[in-house]
């Protein structure tokens, strides 16, 4: 007799949607050199370009997180998860620069909704179950991306075009949604959150601005690491396509083992303790990707940067989350914005170093930020003592 698997929680929930965004968002990043050389274009051009992606999530970000409760969190995820996917495979047909950049769009602006509602919705589930989860659930976008990274690199690999591996990611992303969250219930609000109603605009607050600061580092050696790593292993070591795919997942497998272990480091040691030594072990893998002599170094310094992005984002959010000045939709949203003109100046400006000084300076750059975030992750301080796990 075949048992019924019982449904997930609440939290497996939350999970599975944050693996999924990841598992919809990280296909492209393993064959962007693949794009780059199709349309002949410089590191600075396809910079400009990956800017799409960046304004589509800005705009997004911005306008619709009052939208976000009327319309369901159920829905949006089951509707904007494949369709991130399926813009980021039409992406793949870009003839141009200009062309890449329009069709990146679409897809910030499906990244934009995803992001609120998942951090939405594990800060609900966390308070819900009165333990952290939110390092957690992005442990689990990291897992994602991760996925992504090696199924990219092997299919590159093996010489399958981009524009096939994308369609084949959109159906089983697609399968995986319906399968995993179509059964999800969306969390009640906080007891203790604003009710009013949440303006037009997501306004950054001062205090906002200082978490800002704080996640900057995190956010643009991420995203070099994303965007940036797989054309490093080809053009510094003229590493095999496996092995430059390969890059894209070692930062993301690092940084999901650093985020499962994350929460219960930082329920013993407190949110700055933890979050400052994460700074200086990103601040050292940024070194090592800098003067590597070998490719191992640079796999290693990949590795180093995941760990030390892995919880100074996710710390943000819960102290966005947790703040009762707004409704929390709008300081998640306002955080979330914010800290994404990081996507947005990052790829320009990491694509001008790299056209100017060459690749390895894209992740020298981020060494002063690294300074800035050490003295602003005192605002991470938790507004409130949580129990442990």
């Amino acid at each position: 007799m075949i048992r019924t698997p019982p449904p997930l929680s609440a939290a497996q929930r939350v999970y599975s949607a944050f693996f999924l965004y990841a598992l919809a968002l990280g296909g492209l990043f393993p064959r962007l050199g693949d794009l780059q050389r199709a349309m002949g274009a410089t590191e600075r051009e396809l910079g400009m370009a990956l800017v799409g992606t960046a304004c589509g999530t800005m705009v997004s970000l911005t306008l619709v997180s009052r939208w976000l409760d009327h319309i369901g969190h159920r829905a949006v995820l089951l509707a904007l998860i494949p369709g991130m996917g399926a813009c980021f495979a039409a992406a793949t047909w870009a003839r141009g620069p200009a062309m890449l950049f329009a069709l990146l769009i679409p897809a910030g602006l499906c990244i934009g909704a995803v992001e609120i509602v998942v951090n939405l919705e594990a800060d609900r589930v966390e308070h819900q179950l009165g333990r952290r989860i939110m390092s957690r659930a992005h442990a689990f976008w990291s897992i994602g991306f991760f996925a992504a990274g090696l199924v990219g690199a092997g299919f590159a690999q093996i010489g399958l075009g981009p524009q096939l591996h994308l369609v084949v990611m959109v159906a089983v992303v697609t399968a995986l949604c319906l399968l995993l969250l179509g059964g999800l219930e969306p969390a009640a609000h906080r007891p203790d959150a604003h009710a009013g109603e949440a303006p037009h605009w997501a306004r950054p607050t001062a205090a906002t601005l200082v978490l800002v600061a704080a996640t900057l580092a995190a956010m643009v050696l991420e995203g070099a690491g994303a965007e940036w790593s797989a054309i490093y292993v080809r053009d510094v070591f003229n590493g095999a396509p496996f092995l430059a795919g390969a890059a894209v997942a070692a930062g993301a497998g690092a940084q999901a083992v650093a985020r499962l272990m994350a929460d219960r480091f930082v329920e013993r040691y407190q949110p700055v303790r933890v979050a400052r030594t994460l700074l200086v072990l990103m601040g050292l893998g940024a070194v090592m990707v800098l003067t590597a002599p070998h490719l191992a170094v640079a796999i290693a310094g990949f590795a180093l940067m995941g760990v030390g992005t892995s919880a100074i984002f996710p710390l943000a959010m819960s102290a966005a989350a947790q703040a009762t000045d707004r409704p929390a939709a709008v300081n998640v949203a306002a955080l979330a914005q914010t800290s994404f003109i990081a996507f947005l100046v990052g790829p320009p400006l990491l694509g001008f170093v790299a056209t100017q000084w060459g690749i390895r300076w894209s992740f020298g750059v981020g060494l002063p930020l690294v300074v800035l975030g050490w003295f602003a992750a005192r605002a991470l301080s938790p507004r409130t003592r949580w129990p442990a796990t």
